[in-house]
C-alpha cells in the first residue's frame, strides 16, 4: 500500500492506494497517524478511492484512530471507499460509524459546516 498525506482546508487528508492489510501497510498507517496525533491532530479524512480491500487489522487500526480522534473532539471521515471496503465494513457493523463523502474538499469542509451532507455509500 502507498500512503500520501496532504492538508485540505486545514484538515489532514491521508490518501491510501492498494491493499490495506496486516503487516507493513497497517504499521505504516499506524505510525503516520500516531505521529500526527502526537502533534495534536484530531481531524482526518481518509481517501480510500484506491483501496480495493482492507482486512480486520486495518479496520481495527482505523477504529482506534477514530476513537482517539473523537475523544479529543475530532473525527475521521471517509472518501469514496470501494464497494468491497463498504461491504466489509457493513458486515462487521462499522460503516454506520463513519460519514462517507465523494471528494476530499467536501469531506474537509464538513468539519466546519453541518451543511455538507455525506453521501450514501453504495454497495
Amino acid at each position: 500500500m502507498e500512503l500520501s498525506l496532504n492538508v485540505v482546508h486545514g484538515i489532514h487528508v491521508i490518501h491510501l492506494r492498494g491493499r490495506f492489510a496486516i503487516g507493513r501497510d497497517v504499521d505504516e498507517f499506524r505510525s503516520t497517524v500516531e505521529s500526527l496525533r502526537k502533534d495534536g491532530v484530531n481531524r482526518f479524512v481518509l481517501n480510500m478511492s484506491e483501496v480495493p480491500m482492507m482486512d480486520s487489522s486495518a479496520i481495527g487500526t482505523v477504529m482506534r484512530l477514530t476513537a482517539s480522534a473523537k475523544k479529543d473532539g475530532g473525527d475521521v471521515k471517509l472518501v469514496s471507499p470501494s464497494n468491497a471496503v463498504i461491504q466489509t465494513m457493513k458486515i462487521v457493523g462499522l460503516l454506520v460509524l463513519f460519514k462517507v463523502y465523494d471528494d476530499e474538499n467536501t469531506a474537509a469542509n464538513s468539519f466546519d459546516s453541518s451543511n455538507a451532507p455525506p453521501t450514501e455509500p453504495q454497495a
